[in-house]
């Protein structure tokens, strides 16, 4: 594995005298744009980047305890360099917010030092640094069993799913080791990429991979740990989330759909892929089914897979609508609208 820091960093910024029209003006309206040159001191060579960027709305990060907008201290932007060198604050509550790691801590534990916060252990598996160094390196292509059609044409789907946010912020929650969160980036689909995780090592995983393509260290890409539950975002500030492979894993799907269903702007959009729980029709009940599969689960404190029809209803209670999806096996990548 990398090295957990980013190397030293020295800013000049340059404005422009107004910002260039773009045919996504409707979401990027509420960015403001500026270039950025960035050097970089890596052993005894220098390396100047120039390049256009927009910096973070000033309402978008809020603080997880009270969602009030956090204060910003340091350079623009939401590449990872600005993001590593900013400090940030929340005016109500006052809890600061640092990016000391390679990403920037927003759980509302952030800062203790006594408590620590642990959940299921399907949850904690992906905390481990084992586990996060294998991800990619094995793990994730044996979901190719259960009827997942692999990374690549997984992000082509997902892609027509998000036409309506082209342009927008996308937020890639449970981003794991950031195998979907770079492929955002790489795309120049979107304004910005936040690659979100509750896990300290799937996130310094993430770097390490970032780090390795030169474009990507400069690009509008963020990494940032938060609990799914308790997302630190404001309200209606979010044009797309992805989840993928992750519902499952979630202690609570209903709070975590509820917080995506809050932060999507009007007309955003949500894609979601999950192993599915099997269905046996009339024959075994869903009422007779259900209280049994939920004691299994508690019993083993495995995943917790839902069917095609608890994943709909689900949405459709937390106020997503146009809800639809493609069945695979095991495998749904699902879609669902904010009104």
């Amino acid at each position: 594995m990398g090295s957990s820091t980013l190397p030293p960093l020295r800013h000049n910024l340059v404005f422009p005298k107004c910002p260039s029209p773009s045919r996504n003006f409707r979401f990027q309206s509420r960015l403001s744009f500026f270039r950025v040159r960035s050097t970089y001191v890596v052993g005894e060579e220098t390396v100047v980047g120039v390049q256009q960027t927009n910096a973070l709305e000033p309402d978008l990060l809020a603080c997880p305890i009270c969602y009030k907008p956090l204060i910003r201290k340091g350079p623009s932007g939401l590449n990872l360099a600005a993001i590593y060198r900013s400090g940030f604050k929340c005016n109500k509550c006052e809890k600061s917010f640092s990016s000391k790691d390679v990403y920037l801590d927003l759980t509302v534990t952030a800062g203790t030092k006594e408590y620590r916060e642990f959940k299921p252990s399907r949850t904690e598996l992906f905390r481990s640094p084992v586990v996060s160094f294998l991800y990619e390196r094995g793990w994730r292509q044996n979901f190719n069993r259960s009827g997942f059609p692999g990374p690549d044409e997984e992000f082509k789907m997902a892609q027509e799913y998000f036409k309506p946010a082209a342009g927008g912020l996308l937020v890639d929650v449970s981003c794991g080791s950031g195998l979907f969160s770079r492929k955002f980036a790489s795309s120049g689909t979107y304004s910005g990429v936040i690659a979100l995780d509750f896990s300290e090592n799937m996130l310094r995983q993430t770097y390490d991979f970032i780090k390795k393509e030169d474009s990507l260290l400069n690009a509008n890409l963020a990494l940032v740990r938060a609990d799914v539950s308790r997302l630190p975002f404001s309200s209606g500030s979010v044009d797309a989330v992805h989840a993928g492979a992750a519902l499952h894993c979630w202690p609570s799907p209903s709070n975590a759909i509820a917080e995506i269903s809050r932060i999507l702007r009007s007309g955003g959009v949500f894609v979601g892929t999950t192993f599915l729980a099997p269905e046996f029709g009339d024959s075994f009940p869903s009422e007779i089914f259900r209280p049994i599969r939920r004691a299994v689960v508690q019993l083993a404190n495995t995943y917790s897979n839902l069917t095609e029809k608890e994943i709909e209803d689900l949405c459709t209670s937390c106020g997503l609508i146009n809800y639809t999806s493609k069945v695979q096996r095991s495998f749904i990548m699902f879609s669902a609208q904010k009104p």
